[in-house]
């Protein structure tokens, strides 16, 4: 091979797939990511305003679906679950559902004061 010929580098189809592949995974994982934090910390501000505790400080990603916003644009609809109490005894649930990064409601179970 001569100096001025250049290597050319070819690649599958399925490599390619795969990279895009990795590149989707890791977008949507990086998305999920900022979307469950956002529901963390609007569960912790909304237990704060009830004067309630969220218990094991987390939410768990219980379901997910594609739902369209108001505007009519598709987007992944996500639903959070928690644990809170009130008394410092009993442990409740709660729940939290996402719409993209929009917070549609919070949901606790009926609970003792």
């Amino acid at each position: 091979m001569s100096a001025k010929e250049e290597a050319v580098v070819t690649y599958d189809i399925s490599e390619l797939i795969l990279i895009c592949l990795f590149i989707f995974c890791f977008w949507y994982w990086s998305q999920a990511q900022r979307v469950k934090e956002i529901a963390h910390q609007a569960v912790k501000r909304y237990c704060l305003t009830k004067e309630l505790q969220m218990l094991d400080d987390y939410v768990a990603l219980h379901a997910f679906w594609l739902k369209r916003n108001d505007r009519g644009h598709l987007q992944i609809w996500r639903t959070f679950v928690f644990e809170f109490t009130s008394t410092g005894e009993d442990r409740f649930n709660g729940r939290i559902i996402m719409l993209g990064r929009e917070i549609e409601v919070i949901q606790l179970e009926p609970y003792r004061f």
